[in-house]
């Protein structure tokens, strides 16, 4: 029981710890929550305090800083944006939206873009519809207000680092900012948060539909040119009727471009036309309409004629071409096969081409034939010189002043012609324009046929002050055939088979190519007696060679005093890069040719030539002639004539003259400049248009015509006119 009844000590002395440690920790939590309650509602009331005040400093910041912006912007508004956007903003006072300049200028997009305080204005692709203040310029701003307020910033990285207690939204807003001009119109935004890649995928879109817009204007642009030149050439064009405009263009006439021969050549065309559609109506069984065509056929065929101009055609032919354009036009509409059409217009066409080339050979012909006959009236003229000749008394047939015929300190010249009126303008020419007729003198060689004729034109009409002498060809006993090559060969069987021999079935397919070589003249020892003057002229030092297609312009006593160099033929070259050279006279393909030559050796001309009849003795040309011309019996060297033996026989003998002494080519080439002409002392009609012949070039003829005497009875007699 007394155990029960009292407690061991150890146990009593646990329990009081207990009680006495609950009441410690009692105590502390209530000294705890007095404490810190009123620390939390201090700390809570100053917080609130502070972010009153730090509100309150915001807002009076945020409204200087946009007072400050807004005074930036007005100040700067005129340089930032053109008079028509200024407009606009005052015409919209009310309208608080932001402006959309994209309205007044689609084409400007541009920032403006403020450094180190300073407003710089430059274009920019990315913005279309506003105008965009710089982040650096608004944060540059914003550093001078806070640095002005004594506030600490930090601009490091572009960012600036707020206060403790300052709240994201202040920052975001700050970001966000708006500036507005004085006026409150319109607002531009910067944004400065958007992500770059975003941006010029922006940029780039923008671009393109831009240049794609520029290209769709560019195209409308050059669709509204090409309609204005449509409109234009349609104004212009002239239809002969009214029925057919746009059906046959090839029928208009064009005002500004007409041609002499324009409506003739138009009729032409229509006459085309109308063959091929009677052609093919005629296959198709359209009577009616191929007796029309045939009917307008024939009137036009009829029209036409040989007429070359507009001037000639007959009147009515405007009407005639109308009535055909409206009958082409109904067999047009018939829709006729044009691959029919097209074979019709290649036979006709092959049938032209076979025709022309006919002409034209045929013409070949011709132009030879004429080339090698005389005309009537040089004819009768010759005639009548003759008789007149023969009728005159013995002492009256001689020529005076005959001593000074082999005077070598005069001027010499040698004329080879059987035509009176060409050795007499060759004659003319020279002593019109001589400094001293006395001093020349002209060795004159014909033929027996017209040697009285000759003596008697120059007994009527003496050369003035000079001396002339008039000889026969046929007194010159030494020249025979047993001497001269060239007469041995035309006693050959094969020489006048070559010649004479009948081939009227194949004259003119096959003549043609040599009939420029059987021209009688050289069959005439006139033409090769230019290869004997040392032997003709025996006395003489120096000759001046002239043949009687030439007409004389200026004094030609320089040719004298000009240095050979020991060459004995002074002549103009004719040679071109590829033309005139020696190829073009000699056979090549002959080994004697091409051992001897160089076939781009240049050629030159006969005509007017000065021979030093010295150095031709001592390198004997004769000579050298007689051997060339013996080895061509066969012509296998070159074809007839004198120039290709000339060329043989004084290579590398031969000094070349200026060009101006003698212009050739008035006998066959029309493109000769005027020019050329005038400043020539010597021009040569080489070629078959002779002057005194009808197919003569007519706007050379006048060189030749001046210094005719057209007013001679006998020419008169013979109608040799001008």
């Amino acid at each position: 029981m007394a155990f029960k009844r009292g407690a061991p000590s150890g146990l009593l002395t646990r329990n009081n710890n207990a009680k006495h440690g609950a009441c410690r920790v009692s105590v502390i939590a209530l000294l705890l929550v007095s404490v810190c309650a009123p620390l939390v509602i201090i700390t809570s009331r100053t917080t609130k305090l502070f972010s009153a005040g730090s509100a309150s400093d915001d807002a009076a910041f945020s409204t200087r800083a946009e007072e400050m912006r807004r005074r930036a912007a007005l100040e700067a508004i005129d340089a930032l944006f053109p008079k028509e956007v200024l407009d606009i903003v005052s015409a919209n006072p009310e309208d608080n939206e932001p402006l959309n300049l994209n309205v007044i200028l689609t084409d400007l997009s541009s920032s403006w873009v403020q450094e180190e305080s300073t407003f710089m204005t430059r274009k920019s692709s990315s913005y279309q519809n506003s105008r965009v203040v710089s982040e650096d310029d608004i944060k540059s701003k914003d550093l001078e207000i806070k640095e002005s307020e004594g506030k600490e910033y930090d601009v490091k990285e572009g960012t600036e680092a707020p206060k403790a207690g300052e709240n994201a939204t202040v920052i975001a807003e700050r970001k966000d900012l708006e500036i507005s001009d004085a006026r409150g119109n319109g607002i531009i935004k910067f944004v400065p948060n958007q992500d770059d890649e975003v941006t010029k995928l922006a940029r780039k879109q923008q671009r393109l539909a831009r240049q794609q817009q520029r290209l769709i204007a560019l195209i409308q642009r050059d669709q509204e040119q090409v309609r204005k030149l449509e409109a234009e050439v349609i104004e212009k064009s002239k239809v002969v009727t009214n029925n057919i405009t746009a059906k046959y263009s090839v029928w208009r006439r064009d005002p500004d471009y007409e041609n002499p021969d324009a409506l003739a050549r138009l009729m032409r065309d229509q006459l085309i036309m109308a063959r091929v559609y009677a052609y093919i109506a005629q296959s198709r069984g359209h009577y009616e309409l191929v007796r029309d065509l045939k009917l307008r056929i024939k009137e036009h065929t009829l029209t036409l004629g040989d007429v070359t101009s507009d001037a000639e055609l007959p009147p009515g032919a405007d009407e005639k071409m109308k009535l055909m354009g409206e009958l082409l036009l109904q067999a047009r509409e018939k829709d006729y096969d044009k691959g029919v059409m097209v074979k019709k217009l290649r036979a006709m066409l092959q049938a032209a081409e076979d025709t022309a080339r006919s002409l034209k050979k045929q013409g070949t012909f011709l132009s030879q034939l004429a080339a090698k006959t005389i005309p009537k009236g040089l004819h009768c003229f010759s005639q009548r010189l003759t008789v007149e000749f023969y009728a005159l008394a013995s002492k009256y047939r001689e020529f005076p002043d005959q001593n000074k015929l082999e005077d070598p300190a005069l001027f010499h010249y040698a004329l080879f012609s059987d035509n009176i009126l060409a050795a007499a303008v060759v004659v003319n020419s020279t002593i019109t324009n001589a400094k001293d007729p006395s001093k020349h003198v002209f060795h004159v060689v014909t033929d027996k046929l017209n040697y009285g004729a000759m003596r008697m034109w120059f007994l009527l009409n003496p050369p003035g002050a000079a001396t002339i002498q008039v000889e026969s060809v046929d007194d010159f006993k030494w020249l025979n055939s047993s001497y001269c090559p060239v007469l041995k060969q035309l006693e050959s069987a094969a020489m006048k088979e070559y010649y004479f021999k009948a081939d009227n079935a194949n004259t003119l397919a096959a003549g043609t190519s040599n009939l420029k070589y059987r021209n009688p003249k050289y069959l005439s020892m006139l033409n090769h007696l230019r290869f004997y003057l040392p032997e003709v002229y025996p006395k003489l030092d120096k000759i001046l060679f002239l043949d009687d297609d030439i007409v004389v312009q200026k004094d030609l006593t320089g040719l004298w005093d000009i240095d050979l160099k020991g060459n004995v033929n002074g002549a103009v070259e004719t040679c071109g890069p590829s033309f005139h050279r020696f190829n073009t006279y000699l056979n090549f393909s002959n080994p004697l040719i091409a051992r001897n030559f160089k076939s781009d050796a240049c050629g030159w001309a006969y005509g007017m030539n000065i021979f030093d009849l010295k150095q031709w003795k001592i390198q004997d040309i004769t000579g050298i002639y007689h051997k060339w011309q013996s080895m061509n019996e066969e012509r296998t060297l070159w074809k007839l004539g004198t120039l290709p033996p000339g060329l043989i026989t004084f290579y590398k003998l031969t000094q070349p003259l200026e060009k101006s002494w003698h212009v050739l080519g008035l006998g066959y080439n029309p493109a000769i400049e005027e020019t050329d002409i005038e400043s020539a002392a010597v021009i040569h009609w080489n070629g078959n248009m002779k002057p005194w012949l009808e197919i003569a070039i007519s706007k050379f003829k006048p060189y030749w015509s001046k210094y005719v005497k057209y007013d001679h009875p006998f020419l008169q007699q013979c109608n040799v006119n001008e």
